[in-house]
């Protein structure tokens, strides 16, 4: 599975045109604020419909214009020729997959497996409950169809019982409860397995790129008990319903659950230095990665936005060491990044200068 060509237009700070990317390794070098991270925001947003930069996708529209056009070229996992785009005109978005326009984006999301490693990912070990539960239903989603529609099904029945609390509109609650019980058991369930699951993973890639014996791992809190049925949901909600009136939503299920990251010393993002969290922000995506490779047999595209400044040199061979397969990598550099000089030497690989949101090709091998 790899991108071949990228067409844009339209798109942040991007030249309009297109680019050849047809290699294994793609890096980008040049200085902040040239394009690079905006090159790999198209890549996720072809890969997935949205942006891991801004809620409000309308905000990637280049100031001067009034939509954006994305294409991607690419071969899938039996090396057939694919292609994807994505247009932004107005409040409007049209995604189209091999020529064919679709209505739902989970018939976008499967084609291209892409895991992006950014700075904002620090967030998911330091950052609200909210982080860590967006990080494991974004796993869970990229290889399971069902607990994708599982988790829809979930938030459009949260939605609608919030709305009725809201509105007062007292004499529904009884339904939307029913109903919220029955879709919160299997999330619970599902989170459950994954979270057991994760752990033969993370702990021991910590430990191997750190250096050092730490007893990392991630709980599961969840909101529910998850032993509890149905009905023993639905008395939760009936005993809760007073605080959910006063609050105006619901105070409680899967949307509230906690996944917690922990370490000998108790909860890790209260001790651990910003080194020791910046690095198991990244071993979070290399156990996604793992994990993913583990369920389907794929190696994902990987968009590696100028994490590794961080690390020492050591810590930053073990890392890549420890990053694994991928069908495809997009990095990106500052110019000057010496210590890098082994990886730009590796075979099937494409060079880019990036400057003023051009790219000019530097060297490839």
């Amino acid at each position: 599975m790899q991108i071949r060509t990228l067409v844009y237009s339209g798109f942040r700070n991007l030249r309009d045109g297109k680019l050849d990317v047809s290699s294994r390794q793609v890096i980008l070098k040049g200085e902040n604020g040239q394009g690079k991270t905006n090159l790999l925001e198209a890549i996720y947003i072809l890969c997935y419909g949205s942006s891991f930069r801004t809620q409000n996708i309308k905000d990637a529209v280049k100031t001067e214009s009034s939509y954006f056009s994305l294409r991607s070229f690419f071969t899938d996992s039996n090396n057939l020729p694919r292609s994807s785009e994505v247009d932004l005109y107005g409040n409007e978005k049209t995604i189209i997959v091999d020529g064919k326009l679709i209505r739902d984006r989970k018939e976008l999301i499967y084609n291209i497996p892409c895991i992006v490693f950014s700075h904002d990912d620090m967030e998911i070990v330091r950052g609200e409950p909210e982080n860590r539960r967006r990080f494991f239903n974004q796993t869970m989603s990229m290889y399971d169809p069902v607990f994708f529609e599982d988790l829809r099904k979930y938030n459009r029945i949260l939605r609608q019982r919030n709305t009725v609390i809201k509105e007062r509109r007292l004499n529904l609650i009884d339904v939307y409860d029913t109903s919220l019980a029955n879709a919160a058991i299997p999330l619970i369930k599902k989170r459950r397995q994954v979270c057991n699951e994760f752990l033969e993973i993370f702990p021991s890639f910590y430990s191997t790129v750190s250096g050092a014996e730490s007893e990392i791992k991630i709980e599961y809190r969840p909101s529910w008990d998850e032993n509890m049925s149905a009905s023993d949901i639905e008395e939760r909600l009936i005993s809760q319903r007073e605080t959910d009136i006063k609050m105006n939503t619901t105070t409680g299920g899967p949307h509230r659950d906690k996944f917690i990251i922990t370490d000998e010393k108790g909860m890790f993002a209260n001790t651990a230095s910003t080194g020791q969290m910046r690095l198991a922000s990244l071993i979070l995506r290399s156990a996604q990665a793992e994990f993913y490779r583990k369920k389907t047999g794929q190696n994902p595209v990987l968009l590696i936005d100028d994490v590794l400044l961080e690390l020492d040199s050591k810590k930053r061979a073990r890392y890549l060491e420890a990053l694994g397969n991928y069908s495809q990598a997009f990095f990106t550099f500052l110019p000057d990044e010496k210590y890098f000089d082994d990886m730009l030497n590796l075979p099937d690989t494409k060079i880019y200068n990036v400057k003023d949101g051009g790219f000019e090709l530097e060297s490839q091998r």
